[in-house]
């Protein structure tokens, strides 16, 4: 049976709809995590496939990207974000999001060379997007952004940077197999994906009562996580895995 681990966020939803309305699902051990979890799984050989962190592909021993489909968006997305109650430049200290590895990896990015900033950066505890006052800021990722999206003078939509600073869209996480895996099988996985993609609204009712935070999931999965990975996104993905190595 192939251990598969998706990450849990209102995002995935598509996916995970097309998956378990598949023939797959008898033959996959499916498994949700947050994103630095299922990176951490994949890498430890602990699942077969994962929706990883872009981030990680340097990482891996065997990198294999399997699907035409990724976690991206074409400017801002609304739920990687760096909040602060200061201007970028007044910030002294950022809290790194425990959940992220890519979206991490885009900060040390955007502010080296969009902004030219150095701030502290600080390892963060579950809770840590309460603390966020004065000159201290915070990353903050997924599903937990929604709530802070009207609380904070200053949000940095990280995605929406990246789009202004070099033009790409920009990929947050991809279907990476450690290993070679049967193209029957990835050709039936590819049309599982599009099948949930083809269904937002039947998959938001089935699985959406999960994610109660976000206000309008249906713009959100339509019109601002981009799914295709294109030529456009590939382009991005390569160029910032250049930055990161």
């Amino acid at each position: 049976m192939l251990k598969i681990s998706a990450v849990s966020y209102l995002n995935t939803i598509p996916f995970i709809h097309g998956l378990k309305q598949s023939e797959l699902i008898k033959i996959i051990n499916l498994q949700l995590d947050y994103p630095s979890i299922c990176a951490e799984k994949l890498i430890n050989g602990n699942v077969d496939l994962a929706l990883v962190p872009v981030a990680v592909i340097p990482k891996l021993k065997e990198a294999h990207i399997i699907s035409d489909y990724c976690i991206g968006a074409n400017g801002a997305v609304d739920t990687v974000c760096l909040y602060s109650d200061v201007p970028v430049e007044e910030i002294e200290s950022i809290a790194l999001d425990y959940q992220s590895r890519t979206s991490v990896a885009l900060l040390r990015v955007l502010l080296k060379e969009y902004w030219q900033l150095n701030p502290k950066f600080i390892n963060a505890v579950v809770g840590f997007e309460e603390n966020i006052k004065g000159n201290h800021a915070a990353l903050v990722i997924g599903d937990r952004a929604f709530a802070l999206n009207t609380k904070h003078a200053y949000i940095y939509d990280l995605s929406a940077i990246w789009k202004e600073m070099t033009g790409f869209p920009f990929v947050f996480a991809a279907w990476v197999a450690n290993t070679k895996l049967p193209q029957d099988f990835i050709i039936s996985f590819n049309k599982a994906l599009e099948k949930g993609l083809s269904n937002i609204d039947k998959a938001l009712a089935l699985e959406g009562d999960s994610y109660p935070s976000c206000e309008n999931p249906e713009d959100y999965l339509n019109n601002k996580i981009s799914y295709s990975l294109d030529s456009e996104k590939q382009k991005g993905m390569e160029l910032f895995l250049r930055k990161i190595i």
